[in-house]
């Protein structure tokens, strides 16, 4: 049983929740309404990891460690319409229990209230986890939590509380021992979780895989409520979708069904047991810049860490479980840095991962119905959508770091890479271009910029869609940076088009010779760029920036926005010797003068610097001055 909370009433403390947590805590309770027993899933989870972490404290503190027979307790109490969850966890202080609960997530508060209320209604049980704001969900069936908490190693504790309005209160209490319990004062259109059948349901359905006991309190007797088997060191053939499913959406926080499971047991010099799935959705995240990947780590069924870089960064989406006997339970932080047995571990279950998708993006088909003779990896149910181009859609950006920054794994994963074309509808990848190249063509050509649309209309590859020659486009901000890294696929160089100009040779037909305008285009903008040239690669446009020396235009630009340009060469202006602007501007520039006895060059130049900027998402040098020119000349036009 619990301990009996005292409050010293004179020490109460008043906090307000704030308007954005207002506003979410209500959007959780009244959109979550037909979705009420999810909150015994998130407050059991809570519970169990909290649970975990003193477990895991306990490794370099033994004076932490758990008590005998730690388990999760759920007490209903019918009579006074309560259900206590109780846990022998970590616990809270004064501080923690602020912070955790009566702020929600920080800065994924917005974010949190912005996803709830534009997600469908199947969404968004998935939502007040990935958010963590799943304790939340109390409010549902409770119209007044309270939380009392001891953090482990410290004498005292405190009590929180709410009626999940506008505040909270916070005091001194007593427990006498470290750990949480969780009071709910069930609403009276909720008292079928005051029943233990129905309590016990649930925990079957979404809390069975929990390997912490979790008892119910019914009749004067403790009733286990889950069988708390360790899913992973099961035979696939033990184990049932629903009880799959429950354990991927216990791990991630969703909703959604896996795009892909991998369940095996790997014997030989070293023997680990995993369980690993790929999402079959992005995840809403609120927490940014962090890139690592949280596989958890257990020994011997006991879980050690999620912050053992089980995966790459690049593979940070994988969720999971990789269990081993071949490593001390009392392993230290510093031995997970430097133990081979964890790096050969690291090393095959990475390598697992990029054959699945390497198999899958082959085929472009889930692999259920194509098992490998040795092979027990298959997924235990079909995602919604498990084609690769979905996997891609969701993911691909954080697979392209992988060929930033994972040089072991880089030539593996240039072929799992896909993109758009200016050449093909929908997804292509490195190995379908290739085949499609022309006999002489040596290069892969690509071109990054902001948007998918703003590529496929950019002069850049007007020349190149001319001759036939297809451009991968690159919208994603890595695009920027990866393809150097890379440099070929199958001998053949990629290549932004920004740089290849030279690559292009001019159509057949007379070109006019526009020497004299670019040398004295050249004259008029100084060292705004570094040269003026005839251009082979327009069709349509008048003028068009290319990269000379250095990074290409795109990675130029990323890198002044991040407000380190470093030395960035000026550009070279390219002008099209057919184009009607260019041709009269020529004509005029033979004359010397117009008729107001103004050099034409120096009239226009700046325009059409200008205009090339425009065309490559930049804004004009002096957007006044560019508007009151262009508006002159559209006067003069109609004059």
């Amino acid at each position: 049983m619990t301990d009996t909370t005292t409050v010293n009433e004179s020490a109460i403390e008043k906090h307000g929740f704030g308007a954005e947590v207002g506003r979410l805590l209500d959007l959780v309770v009244h959109s979550l309404y037909s979705e009420r027993e999810i909150f015994l899933r998130e407050l059991v989870a809570n519970a169990a990891d909290a649970t975990d972490r003193r477990r895991f404290e306990a490794l370099t503190d033994p004076a932490l460690a758990l008590p005998v027979g730690a388990k999760i307790r759920l007490i209903p109490d019918k009579a006074a319409r309560t259900l206590t969850l109780s846990d022998d966890g970590i616990g809270m202080t004064r501080e923690e229990l602020i912070e955790n609960l009566g702020t929600i997530a920080r800065s994924g508060t917005a974010a949190a209230a912005k996803a709830l209320a534009s997600a469908s209604a199947d969404e968004r049980p998935s939502l007040i986890g990935q958010f963590g704001v799943g304790f939340y969900s109390a409010f549902m069936v409770a119209d007044r939590v309270e939380v009392t908490s001891r953090k482990a190693g410290m004498d005292h504790a405190f009590i929180w509380a709410s009626e999940g309005a506008g505040e909270f209160t916070i005091a001194p209490a007593t427990r006498e021992k470290p750990g949480t319990d969780i009071v709910l004062h069930i609403k009276a259109d909720a008292e079928e979780y005051l029943e233990p059948i129905r309590l016990q349901t649930i925990i079957r359905k979404w809390a069975d895989h929990i390997t912490l006991p979790i008892t119910i309190a019914d009749g004067g007797d403790e009733k286990p409520a889950n069988e708390g088997t360790a899913l992973w060191r099961k035979s696939k053939s033990e184990v049932t979708d629903e009880s799959a499913l429950g354990f991927y959406r216990h791990l991630g926080n969703i909703f959604d069904k896996p795009w892909a499971s991998l369940h095996w047991k790997a014997e030989g010099t070293i023997e680990f047991f995993a369980m690993l799935f790929i999402p079959g959705m992005k995840p809403f995240d609120p927490v940014e810049g962090d890139r690592e990947s949280h596989v958890r780590l257990h020994v011997k069924r006991m879980f050690i860490t999620d912050r053992a870089a089980l995966l790459p960064s690049w593979l940070r989406f994988v969720q999971g479980v990789v269990d081993t006997e071949d490593l001390p339970l009392n392993v230290s932080r510093e031995m997970l840095q430097t133990t081979p047995v964890l790096a050969r571990i690291r090393r095959a279950v990475t390598n697992r991962v990029i054959t699945e998708l390497k198999t899958r993006a082959r085929q472009d088909v889930p692999p259920d119905d194509k098992k490998e003779p040795d092979d027990v990896s298959q997924a235990h149910f079909d995602a919604n959508d498990s084609n690769y181009e979905a996997f891609w859609e969701n993911f691909g950006p954080i697979v392209k770091e992988g060929i930033w920054d994972d040089a072991e794994h880089r030539n593996e994963i240039a072929p799992l890479l896909r993109f758009r074309s200016s050449t093909q509808e929908g997804w292509t990848g490195l190995e379908d271009y290739v085949g499609r190249m022309q006999p002489e063509q040596e290069k892969i050509y690509y071109l990054t910029g902001e948007t998918e649309a703003t590529l496929r209309n950019s002069p850049q590859i007007e020349g190149f869609r001319a001759r036939g020659l297809e451009v991968l486009l690159l919208a994603d901000p890595i695009d920027a940076f990866w393809p150097e890294r890379l440099g070929d696929f199958n001998g053949k160089k990629l290549a932004s088009v920004t740089q290849s100009a030279a690559d292009l040779t001019a159509q057949d037909g007379e070109v006019p010779d526009i020497s004299e305008l670019c040398t004295a285009l050249k004259t008029a903008l100084g060292e705004a760029v570094q040269n003026v040239r005839a251009s082979t690669r327009l069709v349509d446009s008048a003028v068009v920036l290319a990269a000379g020396a250095g990074p290409d235009l795109q990675m130029q630009r990323l890198m002044r926005r991040s407000g380190r340009p470093g030395y960035q060469p000026p550009p070279d202006l390219e002008i099209n010797p057919n184009h009607p602007l260019i041709m009269a501007l020529a004509a005029a520039q033979k004359g010397s003068v117009t008729e107001d006895k103004q050099d034409p060059v120096a009239n226009i130049a700046g325009v059409l610097f200008d205009l090339a900027r425009v065309q490559e998402g930049e804004a004009p040098r002096d957007p006044a001055e560019f508007s009151r020119l262009i508006s002159k000349f559209l006067a003069n036009s109609i004059t």
